[in-house]
């Protein structure tokens, strides 16, 4: 007996549904998850960057003036008279502060004082800018660094006082500057120095490549007292005390007219660049006053 089977087939699928079509349904296509990670991103960035609480909590308020440099009681005075043109026009007292800074003070005391041997006595103020006036100090070489010598006073370098400006810079949290208005300051190192330039030099049948020091490094002589807030003096100078009296006299020598700066020349900043040493000299007259000011008289006050 013979049966005919037939394999049944599946139906066939049925045809997808249609969406009704509308004026802008050829305009949506579907995006690309990529595309939606960057875009998510995107808008968590600049939200955190609009409202960031976490991180506004965790700033803190600048400290009070009253933690700052400024707040220290001077245990020493000195004093200096001033004359220009050799006209007097008076004295200027000066706090220093010996347990913040005991070497700069005690090299500042020394120097109007005597003690070194030499003395600010006869010599000159040389440059005068808008925020303080600098006085020239003492020479590295001839009779004072002679006499100097002799006592044991070393003024061919400030590697003394350098380790004290560090340690001084460090420590300061306060958000002025270390040299506030009225502040006395001794330079220490030149921040706008040049670097070594390289040159070539035989030597015992070879050539070997040298090192050429460009410009000189303070002695730590030199001092400044600032008018206003100074912090470019920060770089430079170690604060060694303040102006306690006559701050008159020091507004007054301030106001005394001065060589015009021309550092922004062309010629002057290339001549420069290559270590001109005209330009070294040029430089030194930027803002020196026309006029004499120089110390007549200094010396300690005592307490």
């Amino acid at each position: 007996m013979h049966c005919r089977c037939s394999a049944q087939m599946p139906p066939p699928p049925l045809p997808a549904a249609k969406l009704p079509s509308t004026p802008w349904s050829s305009s949506i296509q579907t995006p690309d998850p990529l595309f939606k990670r960057r875009d998510f991103t995107s808008c968590a960035l600049l939200l955190a960057l609009i409202n960031p609480p976490q991180l506004r909590a965790e700033i803190s308020p600048s400290p009070p003036p009253s933690e700052c440099l400024q707040s220290e009681s001077p245990t020493k005075k000195a004093f200096i008279d001033v004359s220009i043109d050799g006209e007097p026009i008076g004295r200027i007292l000066i706090g220093l502060y010996t347990e913040s800074a005991p070497r700069g003070a005690a090299r500042f005391s020394n120097l109007v004082s005597g003690k070194s041997g030499v003395t600010y006595r006869r010599k000159e103020f040389v440059k005068i800018m808008p925020n303080y006036i600098q006085h020239g100090g003492l020479r590295s070489f001839g009779v004072d660094a002679e006499v100097a010598r002799k006592t044991g006073t070393n003024l061919t370098t400030a590697d003394a006082l350098l380790e004290e400006w560090i340690k001084q810079k460090e420590s300061n949290n306060c958000a002025a500057a270390n040299n506030s208005a009225k502040s006395v300051s001794i330079i220490v190192r030149d921040p706008m120095k040049s670097p070594p330039k390289l040159k070539l030099i035989a030597r015992k049948g070879r050539l070997e490549i040298d090192e050429e020091a460009m410009g000189v490094d303070p002695n730590g002589t030199e001092f400044a007292i600032a008018l206003r807030d100074s912090p470019e003096l920060d770089e430079a100078a170690l604060v060694v005390g303040r102006v306690v009296g006559g701050m008159d006299v020091v507004e007054r020598i301030a106001q005394v007219r001065t060589v015009q700066e021309n550092s922004s020349s062309p010629y002057f900043r290339v001549a420069k660049l290559i270590g001109d040493k005209r330009a070294v000299v040029a430089e030194r007259g930027f803002n020196r006053p026309y006029s004499k000011v120089v110390i007549t008289n200094c010396g300690l006050i005592d307490s």
